[in-house]
Order: structure tokens, then C-alpha cells, then sequence
């Protein structure tokens, strides 16, 4: 019994010792910044692997697929895919750009009866698709409307070509291939994108 005694007296001042010397420890330790976490969260889900770009069969499939749409294309005039989608875009949010214009691409473009007119383009579409997928978390960041304008222009010029608007967009998936990585992946490099004749 008189162990007992001891040892619950012994626990008790551990327990007093601990909590004099380890609170004010906790209290006084720096806490985060508010919203830091938020925005490295933020930043980490606008970014795909690299080794997503780096799978040759897919990347030589979506660059044949370009290029067999180019022969029909009878608008050398127009382009969807270039540098006039970042105007106004700040470089932080490039990446969120081209997960909306991959979405519009697939759905309005590679979902349509451009299954049928192409070889590969189920194989492309769902390659697109599941990058997308993983842009799911990546947000806007600040003011969104120089996205939109930038987004209905293209879609605008699209629509407005018709049906030669779709096989632009089909003859530009390299370009896509090429602007993506370089917005959504680390090893970014500045308006680098080569388009393959």
C-alpha cells in the first residue's frame, strides 16, 4: 500500500513537472501563418508529375493524331492553342487555365464525333481526361473573370469555324500536349512549346 502511495505521488509530480515546463513551451511556439497551409495545398494540387509527359506511346499518339488533323484544316489564319490563352493569366494560375481548356477539348471536341473521323482518339481523350482528374483540386486563385474572357474567346473562335473548329482543336493537341507540361509540371520551361511539322 505504501508503494502505491509512492508512486501515485511520484506520477503526480511528473505530471506537475511536465505540465510547468511543457505549456509554456506550446504556448509560445509559433503557429503557422493563417491560410500558409491553404495555399501550399492550393499550389500542390495545380501540378501533375512529369513522368505523366514522359510515356512516349501516348505523346507519339496525341502528336499523330495532330498532325493527321492538320491535313484538313483549312484555316491556317486562327489558332485555339497559344500564347493570346495567357493574356492577363498570371503564371500561378496558367496551370488552372489548361485543366479548363483540356475539359473543354475533351467534351466539346474528342468526345464528339471525332471519335469516329480519327484513329486514337478514345486513347487520347481518356489519357486527357485522367490528367484532369488529377488537376480536380487545383483552383483559381484571385480574380478568375481574365480567365473566362480568355476561355469564351477561344471557344468563341471555335464555334464560329464550325466544324473546322474541331478539327483545329484535334490539329493543335500537340500544342495542348506541350502547354500543359509546361504550366502544370515542375520542370516548366518558358514558352518552349515546339510545335512538331
Amino acid at each position: 500500500m505504501a508503494s502505491l502511495q509512492t508512486l501515485t505521488k511520484s506520477f503526480s509530480g511528473w505530471v506537475f513537472i511536465c505540465c510547468c515546463c511543457c505549456l509554456p513551451l506550446l504556448l509560445t511556439s509559433p503557429l503557422p501563418l493563417k491560410g500558409a497551409g491553404l495555399a501550399s495545398t492550393a499550389h500542390h494540387a495545380c501540378r501533375l508529375r512529369k513522368v505523366n509527359f514522359q510515356q512516349p506511346y501516348i505523346r507519339n499518339l496525341t502528336y499523330t493524331l495532330a498532325k493527321m488533323a492538320r491535313v484538313s484544316d483549312e484555316d491556317t489564319d486562327n489558332r485555339l492553342i497559344g500564347q493570346q490563352i495567357y493574356v492577363n493569366v498570371k503564371e500561378n494560375n496558367r496551370c488552372y487555365m489548361m485543366k479548363r481548356i483540356v475539359e473543354i477539348v475533351v467534351k466539346d471536341v474528342l468526345l464528339t464525333e471525332a471519335r469516329d473521323q480519327y484513329p486514337y482518339v478514345e486513347e487520347v481523350a481518356q489519357f486527357l481526361a485522367s490528367l484532369n482528374s488529377e488537376l480536380s483540386r487545383c483552383k483559381f486563385s484571385g480574380h478568375r473573370e481574365h480567365v473566362e474572357k480568355n476561355l469564351e474567346e477561344m471557344k468563341s473562335k471555335m464555334k464560329q469555324l464550325g466544324e473546322n473548329g474541331k478539327i483545329k482543336a484535334i490539329g493543335e493537341l500537340d500544342l495542348l500536349f506541350d502547354y500543359l507540361e509546361n504550366a502544370c509540371t515542375d520542370a516548366r520551361r518558358r514558352e518552349g512549346t515546339r510545335r512538331k511539322t
